[in-house]
Parts: structure tokens; sequence; C-alpha cells
């Protein structure tokens, strides 16, 4: 019988496998025997926890999402002035698109892959982009803004993630920073004197 803390350490030892040759390669081009062997876990010991891959696909983004984001809040939090906090997210995809082994947005690239085919990894990846979007709300709520201002702002980082994976260059995040910091400073101005809703 398989104890609890060996389930968990196999799963654990999957996931690790699988966010590392998923997110570098692909999820098509990876089967389950690299799986196994990159992972040390038996074939029949990976399909007793993830019985069809698209359900291995969508644990690893769901495992990835708590990590990206919360390191992303981190680094955000250390702005003490809540409008800086708006490009400090820039300032971390900058960082990120910068890290050996960087290849654009997982989910993106999920989505991409599967998306038309997998319901499960197509609410994964949405969950994951309804998070993040929900965070940036947070951050312009914080800074009395408008509402209004989270699309775009979500538009822009969205568009980075993406052009900085096809190009490879951590100029998207710049770019896309300095033209949230001209929408910032012109909702600001706008809502200069505005009383704040509740």
């Amino acid at each position: 019988m398989v104890s609890p803390t060996d389930s968990t350490a196999a799963r654990d030892r999957a996931l690790d496998a699988a966010e590392e040759l998923f997110y570098a390669r692909g999820v098509q081009c990876v089967g389950m025997d690299e799986l196994r062997g990159a992972s040390g876990v038996s074939l029949k010991r990976l399909y007793q926890l993830f019985p069809a891959k698209e359900q291995l696909v969508a644990a690893y983004l769901a495992r990835r999402d708590e990590r990206w984001r919360g390191r992303l809040a981190e680094h955000v939090a250390r702005q003490r002035d809540p409008r800086e906090r708006i490009p400090a997210v820039f300032d971390w995809l900058e960082g990120w698109f910068g890290e050996d082994g960087f290849r654009g947005c997982a989910w993106i690239n999920a989505y991409g892959e599967l998306g038309a085919t997998s319901t499960l990894v197509a609410e994964q990846v949405r969950a994951h982009k309804e998070a993040f979007r929900d965070y940036l709300a947070s951050l312009v709520a914080d800074a009395g803004l408008p509402a209004a201002l989270t699309g775009p702002l979500f538009l822009l980082a969205e568009g980075a993630m993406v052009t900085a994976g096809i190009t490879g260059s951590t100029r998207p995040a710049a770019e896309a920073r300095e033209a949230a910091r001209a929408l910032v400073a012109a909702a600001g101005r706008g809502s200069a004197g505005r009383p704040r809703t509740a």
C-alpha cells in the first residue's frame, strides 16, 4: 500500500519534471515515457496520479500559477507608494523575461497547444488570467485610480509577455512600463479631486 507521503513525493517529482519539460519544449512534444524517465516515477504510478495527460498539464499550470503570482506580489509589495506598485509589475516582468530559459507565458503556450481540445486546460488558463487581472484591479483600486484603467494595464502586460516570448527580449516590459506610467499619470490627473466611491 502506498502511503500518503509517498504519493505526495511522487506527485511532486512528476510535477517538477512536467514543469521543466513542458515549459521548455511544449506539452505535445513531451510524452509520458519521457516524464517517467525524468521524474523517476513509474509509468503505472504516473497514470494512477494523473489518469490523463491533460490532468497533469492542468496540475502543472495550477502549481505554477501559485508560484508565479506569489513572486509577483512579493516584488510589487516592496513599493510603499500605491501608484508605484503598478509600474513595479512591469519591473518584475522585465526581470522574468531576462531569466535563463524564459520561453514566454506558460499559460498562453499551453492554450495555444491545447486550448481548442482540452476544456480542463482552457479553464486553468482562464483562471490564471482572471486572477492576474483581478490582482491588477486591486492595485488600481489601492492607488485610487479609475477601475477602467485595469483593462488597458492587463492588455499591456499580456502583450509584453507574448512579444517577449517571441523576440527573446526584455524590451517589451520596459516599453509597456512606460505606457503604463503614462496611463497612470493621465488617469491620476482625471481623477484628481474626484471623490472615491466605495
